[in-house]
């Protein structure tokens, strides 16, 4: 089992000081295989999953049975919870009665991150971590880097280049970042993959967060999806090719978002109520989906930056958020990156054109950021141009999404 990113996480954050983790992410992202990973390492604990008529049965009578008698510190994995009812009252009081130290890791496609207020609140009991398919770095090493130092090591070229870089973007730029269809590389098998998980995330986790009856409907709709990436999305086009009323698409759409089938880039305004009611543009978690090469080479690169926004946020080093740039002329710039609220560094995408976009005229000098990048996927390419007293590093992805998380 090959040991993932939040690893080291898990146990700074959580095992240290027997706190519990959350760890949500897409469903076949590795959740499971992460939390087997640390109790194996630990080698005294228990794993389950609410598939299990068992388990469903202990958590029902007496759930306090799933913490074993041990003179060390056990590691209980409780895989799917959040399908049972009351799934985090009966939890705080597995915690809040623990008679000796335990740790607990709850994994999860949905609904980890929806806390609510009141008696079941898991306030101060826990971390929470959300898991990212495979990304261009994580493929080669799992040495997760910080934000201080982090632009400046970009521009300085400090990473070593490896000649397994071009290779291993081009394996995720056919196959995607998801452990299955990337490791095994076979054409037919993602194909097959990656049917059963759209089916799966519909009809088995949709129906058990929604208990909604339109999944056939929702399953036309994610088949609209691929063809949106990187532009604005519109709601009101695709309720019309539904034939549903705007209000049904958004809760469509929020349900995807919740199960880690699309998230949102919204356009960065220093008002965030004004940034909220804009329209946003959609990404697919698995941009194996998407059939135009220039959109899912731009769904790859956000990829790449929401894991390290999350990785950064989820880490106490800051609020780290993805936006996009655009004014009222229809000017864009593909992605910022923000650190609590505030502009840190723009990027632009482009498939093949290493000519630094003439956006960036438009945005560099309203912004504090003094650097910026745009990344191509052509290999060879590594140059910075100056504007005034501002840097724009053109790079090839293969080098230059290795920096990212």
């Amino acid at each position: 089992m090959k040991e993932r990113y939040l690893s080291s996480l898990i146990e700074e954050f959580c095992f240290k000081d027997h706190k519990m983790a959350f760890v949500s992410g897409p469903r076949q992202c590795g959740k499971t295989t992460l939390a087997k990973t640390l109790l194996n390492r630990r080698s005294v604990g228990a794993y389950f999953n609410w598939d299990e008529s068992e388990f469903r049965r202990i958590w029902t009578k007496n759930p306090s049975q799933i913490i074993p008698e041990t003179d060390q510190i056990p590691m209980v994995v409780l895989d799917e919870i959040h399908k049972a009812k009351l799934w985090k009252r009966t939890l705080k009081g597995v915690y809040d009665t623990l008679a000796a130290p335990a740790d607990i890791v709850v994994t999860g496609s949905a609904r980890l991150n929806v806390y609510n207020k009141g008696s079941d609140s898991l306030l101060g009991r826990y971390f929470h971590f959300r898991l990212h398919p495979f990304t261009l770095r994580e493929m080669v090493k799992n040495d997760p880097v910080r934000p201080k130092g982090f632009i400046e090591s970009i521009f300085s070229r400090l990473r070593p280049v490896s000649k397994n870089d071009q290779e291993n973007l081009e394996a995720l730029f056919r196959f995607g970042g998801f452990p299955e269809p990337l490791f095994s590389r076979n054409e037919r098998k993602a194909r097959l993959w990656r049917a059963s998980r759209v089916e799966k995330v519909i009809r088995e986790d949709l129906r058990d967060l929604s208990r909604i009856p339109e999944l056939s409907q929702i399953e036309m709709l994610a088949s609209l999806l691929p063809e949106k990436v990187g532009s604005l999305f519109s709601i009101v086009s695709v309720k019309e090719d539904l034939e549903v009323s705007f209000q049904t698409v958004k809760r469509w759409i929020d349900y995807l978002k919740e199960l880690y089938y699309l998230f949102e880039v919204k356009p960065f305004h220093r008002s965030i109520v004004r940034s909220l009611k804009k329209e946003g543009k959609i990404y697919l978690w698995d941009y194996g989906e998407i059939q135009d090469p220039a959109a899912r080479f731009e769904n790859l690169t956000a990829c790449h930056l929401l894991k390290t926004c999350h990785y950064w946020t989820d880490g106490g080093e800051g609020n780290f958020d993805l936006f996009y740039l655009r004014d009222k002329e229809k000017h864009e710039i593909d992605f910022l990156i923000t650190k609590d609220g505030k502009p840190w560094l723009p990027i632009e995408v482009k498939l093949n054109d290493a000519t630094p976009s003439p956006h960036w005229k438009k945005f560099l000098n309203q912004m504090p950021c003094r650097e910026a990048i745009q990344i191509v996927k052509t290999p060879r390419h590594w140059k910075i141009h100056s504007f005034g007293d501002r840097q724009i590093l053109v790079a090839s992805a293969g080098e230059l999404l290795g920096y990212f998380i």
